[in-house]
């Protein structure tokens, strides 16, 4: 057989094999914060190649900007009031092992995307980064680095949170040891993310743009991101296996970062239901199954992963899955509106979405409906602090296309936008 027919061949069988799914999910990370996304100063050239070589939504979002509950949200495929992860911690002792274990209980009642790979399609299963859900096997993995022990120090993360900060190699082993099973890596590293303390050799070259050292280091952080998303597509290019991978990159939730002496929950990102605080690229790359494409027009949302990825392995997801296969070019050319929930960061009641509310808000097309719960203003957003200076007990609209930082309440200007996407967002989910 000639050598061009021996490489197609081989290309063939490759993709009749089931892929391998590499998640990356950066933590605490600005939506316009990318070399692709235009930033003048970050540095983040592998991030950039994915974004260049795949499919690449600009306007992505998940629907709430907080860890615990957007990290639920992208594994099951549904949105917080769904699966019921609303907050990152329960009421009360949040080291108490009897007190957090019904939040993992719940998390459980949802069928993680991990464990529908592993028990109907025999994949492998690893975890590593910001895990929220115990120990591995209740997201469905086979294998991971966070034992959930909260008696020795389990909490978001534990061991899980060395990868990417302190070593790269519990990935690589088990890439290693997956052989010819195909494989779901869930890699979260604890990055951006605080404690912003990158190495001085990245450091250094952005003190020396005359930067504010708080905005010099979080610069820092995401380049130092970047670089161990490099370590590990080349490790995946060193093994083989890349040509039948397929690797989705999204961030957590948004980050503002501030100066000294301006505390995080006053930026209107994390933890709050703005552009800066839920808006994320999302990308989708595998040459040769996936078309490259920049698109920013397109709405997408982290609920989409499950519906997208799934398919790809044979699996047809779930019906109560409200995503779309971002695959689909006429089902995003379709979809003209998402929607989206913030909660309190810890729970009044775990089993009741509505105690914990805080805002609803959904996007249609230029547009987008900011709605808080009023009944639910007593509520403490952030531990100690109920409100914050943002936090308004009114509706707000904003044409988020010409005013991203969203500025311009135009709430009273256009009453007609705002009473149809209102009824929209009641046909979502009503809670009054």
């Amino acid at each position: 057989m000639r050598p061009i027919l021996l490489l197609f061949a081989a290309a063939l069988a490759a993709f009749a094999a089931p892929p391998n799914f590499v998640l990356i999910i950066s933590d605490d990370h600005g939506w316009r914060d990318y070399g692709f996304m235009g930033h003048p100063n970050i540095r983040t050239p592998n991030i950039d190649k994915l974004a260049k070589e795949g499919l690449t939504i600009t306007r992505g979002y998940v629907p709430t900007s907080l860890c615990r509950p957007s990290l639920a949200s992208i594994m099951t495929g549904l949105y917080p009031h769904q699966h019921r992860i609303t907050s990152n911690d329960p009421a009360g002792e949040a080291r108490d092992p009897d007190n957090r274990k019904p939040m993992v209980d719940i998390f459980q009642e949802s069928k993680p995307m991990a464990g529908m790979l592993v028990e109907k399609k025999g994949y492998v299963a690893h975890q590593s980064g910001k895990w929220w859900e115990g120990e591995c096997r209740c997201g469905g993995f086979t294998e991971c680095m966070t034992h959930g022990d909260v008696r020795r120090g389990g909490r978001h993360g534990d061991e899980g949170l060395k990868i990417g900060r302190e070593t790269m190699q519990p990935v690589f082993d088990f890439i290693d040891r997956a052989g010819d099973d195909p494989f779901f890596l869930w890699y979260a590293p604890f990055l951006p993310h605080t404690p912003h303390n990158p190495p001085d050799r990245l450091l250094d070259k952005y003190k020396a743009k005359d930067l504010p050292i708080e905005i010099a280091k979080y610069y820092a952080m995401v380049e130092w991101l970047d670089e161990t998303i490099g370590q590990l597509l080349g490790h995946l290019e060193k093994r083989g296996v890349l040509n039948n991978t397929v690797i989705a990159y999204l961030a957590d939730n948004g980050w503002t970062q501030k100066t000294e002496g301006i505390p995080f929950w006053e930026s209107r990102s994390k933890l709050s239901p703005y552009d800066d605080g839920v808006r994320t690229p999302i990308i989708l790359w595998a040459p040769g199954r996936i078309r490259p494409e920049r698109d920013d027009r397109s709405l997408a949302s982290s609920v989409d992963l499950a519906t997208t990825l799934l398919p790809m392995a044979g699996l047809r997801p779930l019906p109560e899955m409200p995503g779309i296969d971002l695959t689909d070019v006429t089902a995003r050319k379709r979809r003209h509106d998402i929607y989206g929930s913030l909660f309190a960061h810890t729970a009044v009641d775990i089993r009741d979405p509505r105690a914990n509310l805080k805002y609803r808000w959904m996007i249609d097309g230029d547009y987008k409906l900011v709605v808080p719960y009023l009944p639910n203003r007593g509520v403490e957003l952030w531990p100690g602090r109920p409100n914050v200076s943002w936090s308004l007990p009114r509706t707000e609209l904003f044409d988020i296309v010409h005013d991203p930082a969203e500025t311009k309440d135009l709430s009273s200007r256009a009453p007609d936008v705002l009473e149809r996407m209102r009824g929209a967002l009641d046909r979502w989910w009503k809670v009054d």
